[in-house]
């Protein structure tokens, strides 16, 4: 494998990667389809969890990373805090709202204060650090990439919390997973395809 393509592959892991489809894709869907058979919230959320569950254990009996086992089962589990407490459905999908808030505003932030969060986060990964701070180019590719998430986090918000609030479930749900990891995916491979134009960066 060239050097180019193992670059690419360690930026589409280090921002999803197939096992983060999985991991936190499935349990919403689970949610969903049986919220749709028999209308119990609870039936519904114990579903959810238990696959969760399931995944993070197959993730450690294969020895493979549980990074996004963890991180899906955390995530469905304060999803659920959220229903149950309220018994509105609807609200499964209010952590996923803020969620997306937050990381929205925290890369808007760091393009604004010249420290974007791809360059932070992907600059160890491709042996550079943060010498990219220095080279006016590879800087721009990365603040120009870090507004690809900018766009789509609150591209979600813009999208979602309408339907949030006009309390379709299923709209939400079908929405929310269209616009889960296809759309990360998509935004993870456009910052590639903007993060490789740039030219190599110079070691002293």
């Amino acid at each position: 494998m060239s050097e180019h393509n193992k670059d690419r592959d360690k930026v589409l892991t280090a921002l999803g990667g197939k096992k983060g489809l999985i991991d936190s894709g499935l349990p919403a869907i689970i949610f969903l389809l049986l919220y749709n058979i028999n209308h119990e919230l609870r039936t519904a959320l114990t579903g959810a969890i238990i696959l969760s569950f399931l995944l993070a254990i197959l993730r450690l009996a294969r020895k493979d990373t549980l990074q996004h086992a963890i991180s899906g089962l955390l995530g469905v589990l304060i999803c659920a805090y959220f229903a149950n407490k309220s018994g509105n459905a609807s609200d499964f999908y209010i952590p996923k709202l803020l969620t997306n808030l937050a990381y929205g505003t925290a890369y808007l932030i760091g393009n604004l204060v010249g420290w974007p969060l791809l360059g932070i986060v992907l600059g160890p990964l491709l042996g550079e650090n943060f010498l990219w701070r220095n080279d006016p180019a590879r800087k721009r590719v990365y603040v120009r990439a870090s507004w690809i998430w900018v766009a789509m986090f609150f591209l979600r918000i813009a999208v979602q919390y309408p339907i949030y609030r006009s309390g379709n479930v299923n709209l939400l749900g079908t929405v929310n997973l269209a616009m889960g990891y296809p759309l990360f995916f998509a935004a993870a491979y456009l910052s590639w395809l903007v993060i490789k134009t740039a030219p190599p960066i110079h070691k002293d």
